[in-house]
């Protein structure tokens, strides 16, 4: 009986734990999303919704948000790669702490907002990619670099804690199933929409 008591006060210390992290980070994300509303409206950018990167999260846990506006909500959520930088291509191995550079052939991701540019075709995953304008000094390069939103098989629809997301050239990869819903939301936009990835 004691020994079921202690499981049960261990268990429901990690579920409040669990809970607090949760809370944290999903205050986090209000708090990145009014930013970014108030950006949005400032630059002309699309006041319905953004797209929120937290790279603070690990690679192998859902860290891409749409955000919406309106709802004051996130309606979708995934995982998203990052750029290996000097590590090897595909690996996870920064997984839990990615490096950042502006840097042509880096190979690395960069923080900064950006301004979700032309749709294109892409060799990966659904064949579909958005130019990303970088439109920070962080991020400045971001074209040029030919970073783009795009999706990649290896990148997977659900959580891989505590392996971690495939790690690429620096474009922020999703997995196809997500990449139709943004690809979706994209396509009705009248705005240029707001891709921001912050740490």
């Amino acid at each position: 009986m004691t020994r079921l008591l202690a499981v049960s006060i261990v268990f429901f210390l990690f579920s409040i734990n669990s809970f607090s992290a949760d809370d944290s980070s999903r205050t986090r994300i209000q708090v990145k999303a009014k930013e970014a509303m108030t950006y949005c409206k400032k630059e002309g950018l699309n006041s319905q919704f953004c797209i929120l990167l937290d790279m603070s999260i690990h690679s192998g846990k859902n860290r891409i948000f749409i955000y919406d506006f309106k709802k004051d909500s996130i309606t979708s959520t995934g995982l998203c790669s990052h750029g290996c930088c000097e590590s090897d291509w595909g690996s996870d191995w920064t997984k839990d702490n990615p490096t950042f550079s502006n840097v042509h052939e880096s190979h690395c991701s960069s923080l900064g907002k950006y301004k979700v540019g032309k749709r294109g075709y892409s060799s990966w995953g659904i064949n579909i990619n958005y130019k990303l304008l970088g439109l920070e000094a962080s991020n400045s390069n971001a074209y040029d670099r030919l970073i783009v939103l795009h999706s990649w098989d290896w990148v997977k629809a659900e959580e891989v804690y505590p392996d971690g997301a495939p790690e690429g050239w620096g474009c922020p990869a999703i997995s196809n199933q997500l990449m139709k819903q943004v690809d979706h939301l994209l396509k009705k936009s009248k705005s240029p929409v707001l891709l921001w990835i912050y740490k």
